[in-house]
């Protein structure tokens, strides 16, 4: 077996997808379904078929299997993919050439660097030189057991701690790590983080990959320093801390945002396993929709200071396009999170976010502070700046529910407000993104094909009686051909591999008529699909046998127009044979 397919085989799809996606198993089939991780939707299309370890979407037609996934999620090339899966499973590397290329050695090179300078800041931390940020630390209440879990760090102040220990690395890696810079003036390198404290910011499988530094001392500015993007790290698609609260936002189907490192560490230290935050910078559309994966609810605790408010009011509007129930909430006392939870306590601080208001409760305060509520246009001007958060809300109820509060707000008739809910819907509806197309596909190829790839008894059984005459006319001829080359009677191969065997043969038409039938396929018992393969076989068979009979009473008749009575009598032979065949099938079926 080749090393991919070891390594194929050993990976369950559903369970390597469903920690990056929320599934939900259809029914009792084989078949889980979830919301796309690659493109924006409200309905779940995206598709996770067990059996054929295969996924597909159909809003933006992404699919492909495991290696693919990882690929498409995590921006790795097949190597890392496939070195990802083999080391998660346990399973050794073979030392061949041809499983890492010069991409994926790079970031082998550059992940490697991170952990060690991990490593050696978390050394550092511990150390002498680590006094000034364990007492920073302490001051702030961060216990010596979450600086163990977060990993926190301390940089060398000389700047030459990082260029020492990777004195060996190729010039082309020091450059493109980040973490070591050359000086424009007089040449030489230096550590680019010196005299920080650290936080590593790890990928969504706990891998370092960037680094964020707090200054210990005034006037090193800025306050706080961050990785720049690197082969491994694109900051406008990393949460800080997610791959710690995935599991948190999963159990409670919420998660809670924050602006900093410390606010996360501090909410986590409450037990707010959920929470997470930007690294650096306004929120993304990427970050959102990685949010969205593993959690409906959200609770946005920004610091309640004017920009912590502004950037409140900007991540509203992203979260709301992608579908999330958004509910904001602002503590008390000009505080942010991890202060508010030193002085008031975890429970305090859970309840409040438990307690946490709607959007529109928090947004029409800001429209209060903004448009004179006591004029006809500036109760106009509060409709326009609501309008458009309110029109994101999905559920009719809800929707509803809010009507009524603007309504009474403004002081005017609900109706009036209903109405203008309508007009503005009309004139900025825009055509629905359309599904990637399917192709109409016949029952009886769709069952058989079905069947085929669903059963290896079906596999044994049926497809060597499926002779080339009968698929001839087929949309799916070229994929019967296909399991015709893949199927070995010697050694039949497993569901996934005989899957990945057709789909390789296939051209990208043939491929898509694959994916629509292996996503739709809803019969995952051998029994079923044996006997559904037999059905569409008698079928097949009889068809080809009327054509048969067709084709001899045709040549009979012929020769005895033209006087050849002996070949007449031949035909009319092998005609009465089949006839008798036609009968004796019928009253077996």
């Amino acid at each position: 077996m080749e090393f991919r397919d070891q390594v194929k085989s050993s990976a369950d799809i559903v369970k390597v997808i469903g920690e990056y996606v929320r599934l939900k198993r259809m029914g009792g089939t084989g078949r889980w379904i979830g919301l796309c991780p690659f493109h924006q939707e409200k309905t779940p299309s995206f598709n996770v078929n067990q059996t054929h370890q295969f996924y597909k979407c159909f809003g933006c037609d992404a699919k492909g299997d495991v290696f693919t996934f990882l690929m498409q999620i995590d921006g790795l090339t097949f190597p890392e993919a496939l070195k990802s899966l083999a080391e998660s499973h346990g399973i050794p590397l073979p030392k061949r050439s041809e499983f890492a290329d010069a991409e994926s050695k790079l970031r082998g090179v550059l992940l490697d660097m991170h952990a060690t300078a991990a490593q050696m800041f978390r050394e550092n931390l511990k150390g002498p030189q680590g006094a000034e940020a364990r007492a920073y630390l302490s001051r702030r209440g961060v216990s010596a057991e979450m600086m163990d879990v977060f990993a926190l760090g301390y940089s060398d102040p000389s700047g030459q701690a990082l260029v020492r220990r990777f004195a060996g690395v190729a010039a082309e890696h020091l450059e493109a790590s980040g973490l070591v810079r050359r000086r424009q003036e007089g040449g030489g390198l230096y550590d680019f983080f010196r005299g920080r404290l650290m936080f590593p910011i790890q990928d969504e499988t706990g891998k370092v990959i960037a680094f964020g530094g707090r200054a210990m001392r005034d006037g090193d500015e800025p306050k706080y320093l961050n990785s720049s993007e690197t082969p491994i790290y694109r900051k406008t698609s990393v949460l800080y801390n997610l791959h710690r609260a995935r599991g948190g936002m999963r159990e409670g189907n919420r998660a809670v945002l924050v602006e900093g490192y410390m606010d996360v560490i501090g909410a986590f230290a409450a037990g707010v396993k959920e929470v997470v935050a930007s690294c650096g910078t306004s929120l993304t559309s990427d970050q959102v929709r990685n949010i969205h994966r593993h959690a409906d609810t959200i609770v946005v605790n920004f610091d309640p200071d004017k920009a912590g408010t502004n950037a409140t009011e900007k991540a509203l509007q992203l979260l709301l396009d992608e579908g999330l129930h958004v509910r904001i909430l602002t503590l008390d006392g000009g505080l942010d999170p991890d202060e508010y939870v030193k002085q008031n306590g975890a429970d305090v601080y859970r309840a409040k976010l438990d307690a946490a208001s709607d959007y529109f409760h928090w947004l029409a305060d800001r429209a209060r502070a903004r448009f004179d509520m006591r004029s006809a246009d500036g109760r106009m001007d509060v409709f326009k700046f609501l309008l458009p958060s309110v029109q994101k809300i999905g559920d009719k109820l809800a929707r509803a529910a809010v009507a009524d509060d603007l309504a009474s707000y403004l002081g005017v008739d609900r109706g009036l407000v209903l109405d203008q809910f309508k007009k503005a819907a009309t004139e900025r509806q825009t055509p629905a993104a359309r599904p990637a197309a399917t192709v109409a596909m016949p029952p009886m190829e769709r069952l058989l094909l079905g069947a085929l790839m669903g059963s290896e008894r079906a596999r044994a059984e049926v497809l060597p009686l499926l002779t080339p005459q009968m698929t001839e006319e087929f949309r799916t001829r070229e994929i019967f051909g296909a399991l015709r080359e893949a199927f070995r009677p010697e050694g039949e191969m497993a569901g996934s591999t005989v899957f990945s065997a057709v789909e390789g043969r296939l051209s990208p038409q043939s491929q898509a008529l694959l994916h629509q039938v292996v996503a739709a396929d809803d019969m995952s018992d051998e029994v079923s699909n044996w006997e559904q393969a037999q059905s569409c076989l008698r079928q097949l068979q009889s068809v080809a046998r009327k054509r048969q009979v067709d084709e001899l009473r045709s040549r009979v008749k012929l020769a005895e127009r033209e006087g050849r009575v002996a070949e007449a009598l031949e035909w009319m032979t092998e005609l009465h044979r089949l006839e008798r065949e036609m009968r004796a099938a019928a009253s077996h079926s």
